[in-house]
C-alpha cells in the first residue's frame, strides 16, 4: 500500500486500467475458454456418436450379407474421415471383431473393454488404450446394429481426446489472444485518457502549490478563444465580466446581458442553462472545477488585499494608539469583567514603579493588597451598573501627595459589559495653582489692607521719629536719656522701613522706562552699602562686564532689586563672608545676566518653592517683612525678565576658606536676566538652562 500511495495518480489510473482489463480478461478466458472446451467436446463427441449412428446404420446390410470386404471398406472410410479418430470396428452378436481399422492387430484388451449395457441405444465410454508406459485416451462410442429391433452386432469407434483438447487448447490460445490483444489497446486507450485527465489534474495541482506559496495569479482553467462580450457582441465596459478573460461571467454578481439573473452563481447558474455563452464556453468537470478554482484564487487574492489594507489601517491605528497611550502623563489601565489588568500605559507603570508583566494578568489585590478593598466595590459597581464615576484622589507616593482626577468608565463588547477603562491625571500643580491664586486673592486684599495700615501709621511715625532726633540734638551723648532716644531712633526706622515695604508692596506705580548703565546702577547701590558691610566683615567681591550693552529700564526700581538682593545676602551672612556681584551678557546676546552669590547659610529646600511669596521670611520677628523678595520679583517681571534662587551653590563661589574667618557656607546665588530691550522681549532664555549650566555660563565654571 505504501508502494501505491507514492505512485502518481496517472501511474494509479494505467495501473488501475491494466489490473481491471486483465482480471477481466483472465477471468473471461478462463470462463470463455472453459466453456468453448466444453462446447467443443460436446460437438466432438456429437460428431462421433454421429458417426457411429451412420455406420451402424450403413453396416447392417453387409453384416446379414457376411460382406466383410465391404464392412473394412466401410470403417477404414470412417477412419479416414477425421484425424481425431483412432479406431473404428464391428462385433458380431456374440462380441467376434468382424472388422477393424488396426494396422498391426486388434488389441484384444478392446474388445471386452466397454460392453453396451442391455438395451442400450447407444453408449459413450473414456478408455486408456496406452498401456503402462503411455497413457492414450480415448472416447469410445458403442451403437448397436439392429434391424427390426434385432441387435445384430455392435459398431465401436474410439475418438481421441487428446486431439479434442488440442483443439480446445488452440481455441482457449485464440481467446486468450483476443483477450491479451483487447487489453493492450484498452492500456493504450487509457493511457491517452489517463495522460488527458491528469495533465489537468496537474495543472490544478500546480495551481494548488502557487496558492500555497503566495502567487494568486496562476491560471488553472483554458484560455478561451473567444470570450463572452465577444460571443455577445457586448459593448458594455461596465459589466464586471467585460475583458476579465480568466472569470466565467456566470461566477460573476452584477453582469448586464439582459438574460442574466440577479445575484451569484447559486442564482444564476440555472438561467445560465440556456444562455448561449454558457453553452459554447462550459467544459467538462474538471474544466469547471479549474474555472472555480481561478475565481477563487482571484476572489481570495482581492480578499488578501483588503485584509493586508484592513490590517495596515489597523496597525497605524494600533501604533497611534499606543504612541497616544505612550506618551500620554495621564495614568491608563483597562480590566477585564474580573477586574483583572489587560492593559496599561508606561505613565501607570512609571508611578507605582511597577513593570508592565508585575501588572498584567493580576487584580488589585495581588499588586496593591492596602487598597485593593476600598476600590473593588467601586470597581464591581461600576461594571454592574454601567455607570461611569469621576472624582478627584489624593494619592501619597514617595512621601509626596500627588492629586488625581480619577475617570472610570465601563467598556461595553457586544452590547455587554466587559471591562473598566480608568484614566487618571495628575492635577497636583493645578490644586497648587488654586492654592496660591487663593493665596494670591488674599495676599491681594492684604495688600490693600496693608497699604493703608501703612498709609495711617506713617505720619505718626515721621513724628515720633522727627521729635526723638531733636530731642538727641538737645541731649549728651554720654546721659541715660540719650541711649534710650537712639534706641527709640533706631526702632522707629526699622518701623519706617517696614512702612516703605508695605507701601511698595501694596502701590501700583508706573515704571519709567529709560536708556540706562546697569553697572552703573550697581555700583551705586554697592556704594551705598559697602561701609555697613565692611563693618559686619563681609567683603563684596564686584565683576561687571565693561562690555555690556546699555538696557533698557526703570533705574530705581531696579537699584531697590540690587538692594533687597544685597540685603538678604547680608542677612543670610550676618558677619564674616563674602558677596559675589557678577554682570554678564547672555551667551545669545540678546540679554544681559546679574548674579549676587553669598556664603551664608543657604535656602532650606523646603523653603525654595516660597521665598518669593509675600510676607514668608526665615527672618526673626521684627528684622524683616518677607515683602522684599516679592517686590522684586514684580519689579523684574515688569521688566520682562527672570530671576531665579539657586542653593547650595556650586563650590566655586564659596572660595577658599581664609584663616580666621568663618568657614563659608552652603550659600545661595539669585540669578537675574533682563532684556536689553523690554520692548522687545526674546523668548530664549537663559533660564531655560539647567542651574547648574546656567550657573557656568554665568560664572563660566565646569
Amino acid at each position: 500500500m505504501g508502494f501505491l500511495t507514492r505512485l502518481s495518480f496517472r501511474s494509479k489510473i494505467i495501473l488501475g486500467i491494466v489490473a481491471v482489463v486483465l482480471t477481466f480478461g483472465l477471468l473471461s478466458a478462463v470462463l470463455v475458454s472453459r466453456m468453448a472446451t466444453q462446447a467443443m467436446l460436446g460437438e466432438i463427441k456429437k460428431r462421433g456418436l454421429s458417426l457411429s449412428l451412420s455406420l451402424a446404420t450403413r453396416t447392417a446390410d453387409p453384416l446379414l450379407a457376411l460382406d466383410f470386404l465391404r464392412l473394412k471398406n466401410m470403417v477404414d472410410e470412417v477412419k479416414e474421415s477425421s484425424d481425431d479418430i483412432i479406431y473404428a470396428f464391428i462385433q458380431d452378436r456374440t462380441g467376434q471383431v468382424l472388422a477393424h481399422t488396426f494396422k498391426s492387430g486388434f488389441p484384444v484388451q478392446l474388445k471386452n473393454a466397454h460392453r453396451l449395457p442391455l438395451g442400450a441405444g447407444q453408449h459413450t465410454q473414456l478408455l486408456d488404450i496406452g498401456g503402462e508406459e503411455k497413457q492414450e485416451l480415448v472416447y469410445d462410442f458403442a451403437i448397436p446394429i439392429t434391424i427390426a429391433d434385432a441387435q445384430l452386432g455392435v459398431v465401436r469407434l474410439g475418438l481421441s481426446q487428446i486431439k479434442a483438447q488440442a483443439a480446445a487448447t488452440r481455441l482457449l490460445f485464440i481467446i486468450i489472444m483476443v483477450s491479451a490483444g483487447s487489453g493492450l489497446v484498452a492500456v493504450v486507450l487509457g493511457t491517452v485518457f489517463a495522460g488527458t485527465v491528469t495533465r489537468r489534474l496537474d495543472t490544478l495541482r500546480q495551481s494548488a502549490e502557487e496558492i500555497v506559496k503566495g502567487n494568486l495569479d496562476f491560471q488553472t482553467g483554458p484560455r478561451l478563444k473567444r470570450n463572452c462580450w465577444e460571443i455577445k457582441e457586448c459593448q458594455q465596459p461596465e459589466c464586471p465580466a467585460y475583458g476579465d478573460p480568466r472569470r466565467r461571467c456566470w461566477y460573476l454578481v452584477g453582469t448586464m446581458c439582459p438574460e442574466c439573473a440577479a445575484g451569484g452563481f447559486e442564482q444564476k447558474i440555472q438561467a445560465c442553462q440556456q444562455c448561449e455563452v454558457y453553452r459554447q464556453l462550459r467544459g467538462d468537470e474538471i474544466q469547471s472545477l479549474a474555472e472555480a478554482f481561478d475565481f477563487m484564487a482571484l476572489n481570495l487574492h482581492a480578499y488578501i488585499e483588503n485584509l493586508k489594507k484592513a490590517e495596515q489601517n489597523l496597525t497605524r491605528q494600533q501604533q497611534i494608539l499606543k504612541t497616544i497611550l505612550d506618551v500620554t502623563p495621564d495614568l491608563v489601565s483597562l480590566q477585564d469583567e474580573n477586574l483583572v489588568y489587560r492593559a496599561v500605559n508606561p505613565a501607570f507603570c512609571r508611578f507605582f514603579g511597577l513593570a508592565p508583566l508585575d501588572v498584567l494578568g493580576k487584580t488589585d489585590a495581588q499588586i496593591f493588597p492596602r487598597q485593593a478593598a476600598r476600590h473593588q466595590a467601586e470597581d464591581q459597581q461600576i461594571i454592574n451598573s454601567g455607570t461611569p464615576m469621576s472624582k478627584e484622589i489624593l494619592i501619597t507616593r514617595n512621601h509626596r501627595p500627588h492629586w488625581f482626577h480619577m475617570v472610570k468608565m465601563p467598556v461595553y463588547d457586544s452590547g455587554r459589559i466587559a471591562g473598566l477603562l480608568l484614566t487618571a491625571r495628575d492635577i497636583t500643580e493645578i490644586k497648587q495653582y488654586q492654592e496660591k491664586l487663593v493665596q494670591t486673592v488674599k495676599m491681594e486684599q492684604l495688600g490693600k489692607l496693608a497699604g493703608g495700615v501703612a498709609h495711617e501709621i506713617n505720619t505718626p511715625l515721621c513724628i515720633i521719629l522727627g521729635y526723638a532726633q531733636m530731642l538727641l540734638e538737645d541731649l549728651p551723648p554720654d546721659s541715660e536719656s540719650h541711649e534710650y532716644l537712639n534706641i527709640i531712633e533706631k526702632q522707629a526706622q526699622i518701623c519706617r522701613r517696614i512702612v516703605g515695604d508695605l507701601l511698595s508692596f501694596s502701590r501700583q506705580i508706573q515704571s519709567k522706562m529709560a536708556e540706562m548703565d546697569l553697572n552703573q546702577s550697581i555700583a551705586e547701590v554697592l556704594h551705598l552699602v559697602r561701609h555697613t558691610f565692611k563693618q559686619h566683615w563681609i567683603d563684596i567681591v564686584t565683576d561687571l562686564d565693561p562690555a555690556l550693552p546699555p538696557i533698557t529700564g526703570d533705574q530705581e526700581k531696579l537699584k531697590q532689586v540690587w538692594i533687597n538682593l544685597l540685603n538678604n545676602a547680608f542677612d543670610a551672612i550676618g558677619q564674616d563672608g563674602t558677596i559675589w556681584v557678577k554682570t554678564k551678557l547672555c551667551p545669545q546676546g540678546r540679554r544681559v545676566l546679574v548674579s549676587v552669590a553669598d556664603s551664608g547659610n543657604g535656602i532650606q529646600t523646603q523653603d525654595k518653592s516660597k521665598i518669593f511669596d509675600p510676607f514668608f521670611t526665615t527672618k526673626a520677628p521684627g528684622v524683616g517683612t518677607g515683602l522684599g523678595l516679592s517686590v522684586s520679583l514684580g519689579i523684574i517681571q515688569d521688566h520682562h525678565g527672570a530671576i531665579t534662587a539657586i542653593s547650595p551653590a556650586i563650590p566655586a563661589f564659596q572660595g577658599e576658606h581664609q584663616p580666621g574667618k568663618r568657614p563659608p557656607g552652603p550659600g545661595c546665588v539669585f540669578l537675574v536676566e533682563l532684556p536689553i530691550s523690554p520692548d522687545n522681549p526674546e523668548t530664549d532664555s537663559c533660564a531655560e538652562l539647567t542651574p547648574d549650566l546656567h550657573l557656568a555660563t554665568v560664572y563660566s565654571v565646569g
